[in-house]
């Protein structure tokens, strides 16, 4: 690896930020959003990081210097070279944090795999997330051995198991599951209508179960722009096929009330 992945809390510390805007504010946005609290070079005493966001190259490699003369970690903007740390292009679903970093070789790159990313997870991770956090009592009341656990959540969580953190219902059930509840419901079979053949028409969540799906059904007339969205490794079928009793099933019908060739709305 080019760099360590680390998660540094700032809530409540100061964080050096000075130079040029928009690049400044846009990094004092990032520290706030953290709980941390922006302040000048001046006020570097006691301060662990500073961001520089000067266009300059002489004055933000001087910048840079003074700072970490005074012990400070550094990252200076669109300057990998003069770089202590860099900062990730962020997905954020709190407290669910996911960051995407390629040392600086191209923040674009990293900004359009967040972006992929994004469609796959359903905005209801953070509470799945935050509702374990709230059960870890329970969990360790039910499973008092840490492997007895650790089984209990990888089974829970695999693709398709009542916490599947894809699945958009899981944090509804996690209380049942702690309680040892049968028979949770969730889906394992969704079907779509869609009104368009055009692949940018797919709403987030049907490009996010696509890119999940065991099992493909779909019309005939379903074109491979829209059907090269599932896994490479989903059994695919052409309906009036029957849905597998095993995996997530997804069911791709064309709306034939709609002229595919210039319907632009996709529905449920």
């Amino acid at each position: 690896m080019h760099s360590l992945p680390l998660f540094h809390r700032i809530a409540g510390t100061r964080v050096v930020v000075t130079g040029d805007e928009p690049m400044a504010g846009a990094k004092r946005r990032l520290v706030e959003r953290a709980g941390g609290i922006p302040c000048p070079e001046e006020e570097a005493d006691k301060v662990r990081i500073a961001f520089v966001a000067i266009d300059d190259d002489d004055e933000a490699e001087a910048t840079a210097s003074r700072l970490r003369a005074k012990g400070l970690l550094v990252n200076v903007a669109d300057r990998p070279d003069l770089c202590d740390f860099t900062t990730p292009s962020m997905l954020d679903r709190d407290p669910v944090i996911i960051a995407i970093a390629t040392g600086g070789a191209s923040a674009g790159l990293a900004k359009h795999l967040r972006l992929r990313i994004e469609q796959l997870l359903p905005h209801t991770l953070g509470l799945l997330a935050a509702r374990l956090a709230g059960s870890r009592d329970a969990i360790r009341q039910r499973w008092t051995n840490s492997d007895m656990r650790r089984f209990a959540l990888d089974n829970a969580l695999v693709q398709g198991g009542p916490l599947d953190p894809l699945d958009p219902g899981s944090a509804q059930r996690v209380a049942g599951w702690v309680r040892g509840d049968s028979n949770l419901p969730h889906e394992t079979v969704h079907t779509f209508r869609l009104r368009s053949i055009d692949p940018e028409e797919l709403t987030l969540r049907q490009a996010r179960l696509l890119g999940t799906c065991d099992n493909l059904l779909h019309d005939p007339a379903i074109p491979p722009a829209i059907l090269d969205r599932a896994r490479a490794d989903a059994v695919r079928h052409v309906l009036p096929a029957a849905p597998p009793e095993e995996g997530l099933t997804v069911i791709l019908r064309l709306d034939q009330e709609e002229d595919p060739a210039t319907s632009t709305t996709s529905a449920k």
